[in-house]
């Protein structure tokens, strides 16, 4: 697919839609994250390929909270091997993809070129926080969810 910046995203497994908004890299070259509220939206890193063109597609949310469904990736980790995520784009068409894989990284050992380096198909990679430690109030890991292009619309 040609360049398109996403929009909004659907997780039917999940029964969950988002709107998308477009962060970068601060000043540091540490990634932006999305806002924190409660009910913020996702963002896709402008870094990588938009959703449906070659590459990894990076699109990052927040859990916040433990207990229920105020974070945009709440649950994220409940979606399995063919579970679908479709992505609208500005240019009206939809991208969809079919998660293959999810891992689970110490945030200190987060595999950088696994998740951000080219690839030959269209990916997408869903990120987040995981494994909240009560004792620090801290997320010690994230959760990487892996798709691929399977379909467009």
């Amino acid at each position: 697919m040609d360049a398109s910046k996403p929009v909004s995203f659907t997780i039917p497994a999940l029964d969950r839609q988002a709107e998308i908004i477009e962060t970068g890299l601060r000043d540091d070259d540490t990634l932006e994250v999305p806002p924190e509220h409660e009910g913020a939206p996702a963002s896709w890193y402008n870094g990588s390929p938009t959703p449906g063109e070659q590459g990894p597609a990076v699109l990052l949310g927040h859990v916040n909270s433990t207990a229920d469904q105020s974070g945009v990736f709440y649950n994220l980790e409940a979606l399995k091997p063919g579970d679908r995520i479709t992505v609208d784009r500005e240019d009206g068409s939809t991208a969809i993809f079919e998660v293959y894989q999810s891992e689970v990284y110490s945030k200190n050992e987060f595999p950088t070129k696994a998740v951000y380096f080219p690839v030959d198909q269209a990916e997408l990679r869903l990120i987040t926080c995981d494994d909240f430690a009560a004792s620090s109030g801290e997320f010690e890991d994230n959760l990487v969810v892996y798709a691929k292009l399977v379909d467009t619309a």
